[in-house]
């Protein structure tokens, strides 16, 4: 019998993200709270650039967008904003959106399973992703229910799973 497998990857839609930066813009454009305060949230080449003219404010947009995410079901972890930065009389937060597991992230997971998962499970990096194999579906099903349970800093999804 073929061994069953399935792929780890952090991917993100970016479609989705694209519909949440324009209902966190939306939101913002019609807040009474934003009124004449220059709020303002769009896509600045591959990053986001949030911008209002206060930092308590800035920060006030960012945390609209992250509801906006999670709404859409993004996980924040693939989220990495920045720190507000002054620029002439308005703050900016650029954030950008993460994707693909790093070498060193798709070592930890591999390791994650080799000392805590189930014998004869095996996981291999294959570029930005890690392929999970074993001759039982049982024992592929508890790695994913390992790797749900473990608090990574990163976000992952189970794909191709065969």
């Amino acid at each position: 019998m073929a061994d069953s497998s399935f792929d780890i990857v952090s991917k993100v839609e970016r479609q989705e993200v694209d519909n949440a930066l324009n209902q966190a813009a939306k939101e913002i454009s019609q807040r009474y709270d934003f009124k004449g305060v220059g709020a303002s949230i769009a896509w600045s080449g591959d990053k986001i650039e949030m911008r209002a003219n206060a930092e308590e404010r800035v920060k006030a947009v960012l945390d609209i967008f992250e509801t906006k995410l999670v709404k859409r079901g993004i996980s924040l972890k693939s989220l990495d904003a920045g720190e507000p930065q002054a620029s002439g009389k308005e703050y900016k937060i650029f954030a950008s959106i993460e994707e693909g597991i790093s070498q060193e992230n798709a070592k930890k997971v591999a390791k994650i399973i080799r000392d805590e998962g189930p014998k004869g499970v095996k996981a291999q990096v294959q570029g930005d992703e890690l392929r999970v194999s074993s001759k039982s579906r049982d024992d592929l099903q508890a790695v994913q229910a390992l790797l749900k349970g473990k608090d990574l800093d990163f976000a992952i999804q189970f794909v191709n799973y065969r």
